[in-house]
């Protein structure tokens, strides 16, 4: 019996608990995205300021899961749960309330630190609350389909709330979730973690790795405003790249380290979270240029934007479901890669889109396949991931799957963003004066061209899987969902 199973825990509602507190943390990634023009003109923020209204979260987010996911193993899983919930709950009530910018940019990343401790936690309890082999896969897979699903469902609750009562209530509303969560969790969540729990806390290495985790996604926000090769842009990554190999060099010589380097050798893992890197840097893509599209080009209300996305949300759930019947029948690795596949066709679908588009005829069917496609995919690479590992990594690889995620995201929308806005700046620069229907025209010419380019990581997540993943590697989690001792060779 996993070491956080106990007699009298219902296992299935720990995992409707914590999974209450990962979706609460995934809707908050999207959520403010259609509530970003009520923000604006009630906090008269400038566009520049207004973008770390999403960034500052994901900087957050992103630079913290590694402290996150091994002070999960070091000191409770649970205790990690409660700590971060409470931070993420009181971070969301001072952003309903913040009355200027800073404090709404500041309560953000205060927000995403919280979200750092939540997510590795919760996947890790998952992970190690089940025993049976096809219960552990349907529960990983229930955490995978909300992980998907909920930053379309962010969309759409974002849209109901801004619109019917005000944009501060996106964050209100995270308040009374959190507290539901913590008072649940005191009943149903059992405490537990990894057997090198007392081996000590490696400061000096969660130091220099959130420094540089940290300093690296900033950097990638920024060349939107300073562009790839400016002197700030080339200075900060060498200096997250010299903060990264220090910790590297910690970790080698550290007899207690934050991230055992070793853990790298299990291909699953390390191929699983780059595949997810490149996954995510699509996805990411779909959701902000999706939103903007709808409601620049097409003129959407905030609700009618939160609708257009629900069907995606929905078809994430559907996909997440029929992925834990194929894979024990053709495999975990070919449906990664078959939803992979339609994930990719999906995003390639959304090169139809103009500025006269209409949502049947244009956006539907490429939301079809992309959301299905992301639903099969999401299951097996959290497998891959997460599961070829012994239970006192658990919290750590779960911490490096959720990075591998946050930073292939943050990574993927810069440099998409790049893309597009050059790409629309080339077409208009021959014209002093252009027309509205003009900038609408390369506006959605950019969005094109982020969207064949977003394809393109999609199929570079495959090519990772295809090249790197053998069935060796995996032979443990493909035939049963769990593998203690997985190949590394």
């Amino acid at each position: 019996m996993p070491e956080s199973a106990h007699r009298t825990h219902n296992p299935w509602l720990t995992v409707a608990v914590v999974c209450i507190a990962q979706l609460m943390v995934v809707l908050d990634a999207t959520i403010v995205n259609v509530a970003l023009p009520s923000i604006q003109r009630s906090l008269h923020m400038t566009t520049g300021n207004l973008q770390w209204v999403v960034n500052a979260y994901t900087l957050a987010f992103g630079g913290f899961l590694l402290l996150g996911g091994r002070a999960a193993d070091l000191f409770g899983r649970r205790r990690l749960f409660f700590a971060g919930v409470a931070l993420f709950s009181a971070a969301s009530l001072l952003n309903g309330l913040a009355s200027s910018s800073g404090m709404l940019i500041g309560s953000r990343a205060l927000q995403g630190l919280g979200a750092a401790l939540v997510a590795p936690a919760c996947l890790a309890i998952v992970d190690t609350t089940f025993s049976d082999p096809d219960d552990q896969r349907k529960a990983l897979g229930l955490w995978a389909g909300l992980s998907a699903g909920g930053a379309a469902v962010g969309l759409l609750l974002g849209g109901i709330l801004t619109q019917a009562f005000s944009w501060p209530w996106i964050f209100f509303v995270n308040v009374p979730i959190g507290v539901a969560a913590i008072l649940l969790a005191l009943r149903f969540v059992p405490d537990s973690r990894g057997e090198r729990a007392t081996e000590g806390t490696d400061i000096s290495g969660a130091l220099s790795v959130t420094a540089g985790l940290a300093l690296l996604i900033y950097t990638i926000v920024e060349t939107q405003s300073h562009g790839w090769g400016s002197a700030q842009t080339l200075g900060l990554g060498a200096l997250s790249l010299i903060l990264l190999g220090a910790f590297v060099v910690i970790e080698r010589r550290t007899r207690a380290p934050l991230v055992r380097l070793a853990i790298f050798r299990v291909r699953a893992l390390s191929v699983g979270d780059a595949a997810m890197l490149f996954l995510a840097a699509g996805m990411f893509a779909n959701f902000f240029f999706g939103t903007l599209y709808v409601q620049d080009i097409l003129h959407y209300s905030p609700i009618g934007a939160g609708l257009a996305f629900l069907p995606m949300a929905l078809l994430i759930g559907v996909g997440a479901g029929a992925a834990q019947k194929l894979i024990p029948r053709f495999g975990i690795r070919a449906v990664a890669i078959g939803g992979m596949a339609l994930a990719a066709a999906g995003l390639a679908l959304m090169v139809r889109v103009s500025v006269h588009g209409t949502y049947v005829g244009t956006l539907l069917p490429s939301f079809v396949l992309l959301a299905i496609g992301l639903g099969i995919a999401f299951v097996p690479a959290t497998l891959i991931g997460v599961s070829s590992v012994s239970g006192e990594d658990s919290g750590l690889a779960s911490g490096l799957f959720n990075t591998a995620q946050q930073v292939g995201g943050a990574l993927g929308l810069a440099i998409l963003s790049t893309i597009a806005v050059t790409h629309t700046s080339s077409l208009l620069a021959g014209s002093a004066h252009p027309s509205s229907h003009a900038v609408a025209t390369a506006t959605v010419a950019g969005y094109r061209l982020a969207f064949l380019v977003a394809a393109g990581f999609m199929i570079t997540a495959i090519i990772v899987l295809v090249s790197f993943l053998r069935p060796g590697h995996i032979a443990g989690v493909a035939a049963d969902g769990v593998a203690p001792a997985a190949s590394a060779a």
